[in-house]
């Protein structure tokens, strides 16, 4: 269940707050002043922060900046000054979004759903970049790109070196045998030549070992294949 903060000194128009979120699924939490609430925000795992502005103590835009340092979590400013600078600051600020009361509940129900979905699919999208990055003991192979690099240097390799090395670095400490990694790399059954395997593993052991009759990364397992070794 996704966690709501609201940062609210008015106790009515926060618990009204609390009630429709609540309504539609989410879990809440009240914080009534500024200092309480940033450190709410920052010590508690929440997915989303609905920020008044005129606050006792620290006020929403000093709150918004000191969360937003921290934490790339949405924002919600909500506010009675209806001027643009103060829209304009609080963006700057850091904050995702700027409700001028009095607003409907339900206008914020709906602005706090849009800001998760989009949340979730902005940290979706990031996981999934992170996962076309394979990093082991100092090589780093960018799928995405289909760059290598070796000690931060990078190092050049054809199209099947590059699929047979990432397909081990992704299967460490599993042992192929040249039959399987011909049908997987060059899709198509071991009635071909698979000394082509050994022929490409020779390659990429000289672009990414240190020393090629000692190898580091693949390793050789006789009579069955090889496997990369973490």
């Amino acid at each position: 269940m996704s966690k709501i903060l609201i940062i609210e000194d008015e106790e009515e128009i926060a618990d009204l707050e609390k009630d429709y979120l609540e309504l539609s699924g989410f879990e809440v939490e009240i914080k009534n002043t500024g200092n309480e609430g940033l450190e709410a925000a920052l010590q508690g795992q929440f997915d989303l922060v609905v920020l008044d502005l005129m606050l006792p103590g620290m006020d929403g835009f000093e709150v918004c900046k000191k969360i937003r340092e921290e934490k790339d979590i949405p924002i919600i400013m909500v506010s009675a000054k209806k001027d643009d600078i103060d829209k304009i600051r609080g963006l700057g600020l850091g904050a995702d979004d700027y409700m001028t009361k009095p607003f409907s509940p339900s206008e914020l129900v709906a602005r706090v759903k849009a800001h998760m979905a989009r949340y979730d699919r902005l940290v979706g999208t990031a996981a999934k970049s992170r996962n076309d990055i394979v990093e082991i003991r100092g090589i780093r192979i960018d799928k995405t790109a289909r760059r290598v690099y070796v000690d931060g240097e990078e190092r050049t390799f054809t199209t099947k070196e590059f699929d047979l090395l990432t397909f081990l670095a992704e299967n460490p400490n599993h042992v192929f045998t040249k039959e399987e990694l011909f049908r997987e790399i060059w899709d198509m059954d071991s009635i071909g030549d698979i000394a082509t395997v050994t022929v490409h593993i020779k390659k990429i052991r000289e672009k990414i070992e240190y020393d090629t009759a000692k190898p580091q990364y693949i390793e050789t397992i006789w009579g069955v294949g090889y496997r990369f070794k973490i």
